[in-house]
């Protein structure tokens, strides 16, 4: 069963993406841990695409969906930004270069790829979508 939710591209909305993304999980009896390691992946895309691609554009909106098959969780996050995002051409930022220079993000992806079992980003006629997969016990 898919279970999903339409948001308007707001900062507001991602406290709705929270408790939308641990509702679900609480639901099939994810332990506590790996709900909020993630609440906290699916809310640092969902913030990117809001503030990054959507410039919190109350117009604009983004779809959230996540699938349970056996002890895996689908999740899936659409737009239909312009793309401006290419993960294959990502390339890990040096933390300790951040910290220094003491800039205000640039770790959430380094952050999301530890907490996910696989991430990928395509692009579908329109939409961009950004799905990973995370085993949860």
């Amino acid at each position: 069963m898919i279970k999903s939710i339409q948001i308007k591209c707001l900062k507001d909305n991602l406290k709705k993406v929270r408790t939308f993304v641990g509702d679900v999980l609480q639901k099939h009896y994810v332990s506590a841990n790996d709900i909020n390691l993630m609440v906290l992946a699916v809310d640092e895309l969902c913030a990117n695409l809001i503030i990054h691609s959507h410039d919190c554009n109350p117009n604009e909106q983004i779809e959230i969906s996540i699938e349970k098959k056996e002890d895996d969780f689908v999740f899936e996050i659409k737009d239909t930004s312009p793309p401006n995002f290419s993960h294959s051409e990502y390339q890990t930022p040096n933390v300790r270069q951040i910290i220094n220079q003491r800039r205000n993000g640039g770790l959430g992806l380094i952050l999301v790829n530890k907490i996910v079992d696989e991430i990928k980003f395509e692009r579908k006629g329109v939409q961009n979508v950004c799905r990973f997969h995370k085993k949860c016990k």
